[in-house]
């Protein structure tokens, strides 16, 4: 890869749904994005296409002015941003963006297919980067001349709105690819966060286990899907927005995890409960978390009270946004004793 200048020009290689999201992504980041179709179709077809991807883009835009996260002006000028390129000038777009985002159908054929043209005519100083949700970094970066730029990038759907992307380097990428990536995804509001070489990422294996297990509670008659909801709704998704897994399982420590786990392996007869080697490990080492001062992390010379307050308080601030924190109630009890005397 040579010398890279700064980033100024994108291409998302894709015009389907996630193609078009990360057009908005970088258009309202303030980039000039050219949204490019790499099928080959007739004009009437291209152009189609072409008005279908920018309707979609503009709608996204007017539901953001309708709830007062930007003005006409500013939606106007976001949409501007975004040119839609036909397969028959894909060749002078790609030559003239400085990171390409490879966004076609979710199988390696078409990946091969769409990375060898983008390779054939990206600059050598350009990133490459996938927006796949399963395939390997690895096994995509042998698709593109100098795999010491490409990476895999995945974008949670709707990609405009969800802050997270996961960022997979092909293991040939270089450090300098990666941080350039990083900076340009940060500079978008993106939160990045760094995968390696395994299937599912991060939030797709959480998810992937979370979602198969609510389906189970519902198909073994243990509550309804209703009830599933709203026990997510007002307790597992706050307490995990409000801190993450890794930081919950150090807070409250990894013998209850331990324990929890295999009462569950036990009572119901289900291996996936089994707890993992790491917190076995642990548990053996005496390393259980917040309290011991080692768990997942470090917490060796933190403020242990100073921390729990923190804690604390992303909780009542998050529960207090979404009206699940109630206000103190009049003395019930009392009042109602004094009132039935005679």
């Amino acid at each position: 890869m040579s010398a890279a200048g700064p980033i100024r020009r994108i291409a998302a290689a894709g015009a389907g749904r996630m193609g078009r999201g990360i057009a908005q992504v970088f258009a309202y980041a303030g980039y000039r994005v050219d949204l490019v179709d790499l099928k080959p179709r007739a004009p009437q077809a291209a152009r189609a296409l072409g008005a279908a991807a920018l309707a979609e883009v503009g709608a996204n835009l007017a539901f953001l002015r309708e709830l007062g996260v930007l003005d006409e002006a500013q939606r106007a000028a976001i949409l501007a941003r975004i040119r839609f390129v036909a397969a028959d000038e894909a060749p002078q777009a790609l030559a003239s963006a400085d990171c390409v985002f490879e966004g076609v159908t979710e199988t390696v054929e078409a990946k091969r297919e769409a990375l060898a043209e983008i390779g054939r005519r990206v600059r050598p100083d350009a990133l490459v980067a996938s927006t796949t949700s399963t395939i390997l970094a690895d096994t995509l970066a042998a698709f593109v001349p100098d795999p010491a730029r490409f990476l895999n990038t995945h974008f949670l759907n709707p990609a405009f709105l969800m802050p997270l992307v996961e960022i997979m380097p092909a293991s040939a990428a270089s450090e300098a690819a990666y941080a350039r990536m990083a900076a340009l995804l940060e500079s978008a509001g993106k939160v990045c966060v760094r995968c390696g070489q395994r299937p599912g990422y991060i939030v797709p294996r959480i998810q992937a286990a979370a979602m198969n297990e609510a389906a189970r509670i519902v198909e073994e008659g243990a509550a309804t899907p209703a009830d599933v909801d709203r026990a997510v709704r007002a307790g597992f998704g706050p307490r995990y927005a409000s801190m993450g897994l890794a930081e919950f399982i150090d807070f409250g420590g990894l013998d209850i995890l331990y324990y929890a786990s295999s009462y569950l392996m036990r009572a119901l007869g289900a291996e996936r409960f089994r707890p993992p080697a790491i917190i076995e490990a642990k548990m053996k080492a005496g390393e259980r978390g917040l309290r011991d001062g080692v768990g997942l992390y470090d917490h060796r010379g933190r403020d242990v009270a100073a921390y729990t307050r923190e804690v604390l308080a992303r909780q009542v601030d998050l529960f207090r946004h979404m009206g699940l924190l109630p206000a103190p109630g009049p003395e019930r009890g009392a009042a109602q004793a004094r009132s039935e005397v005679p």
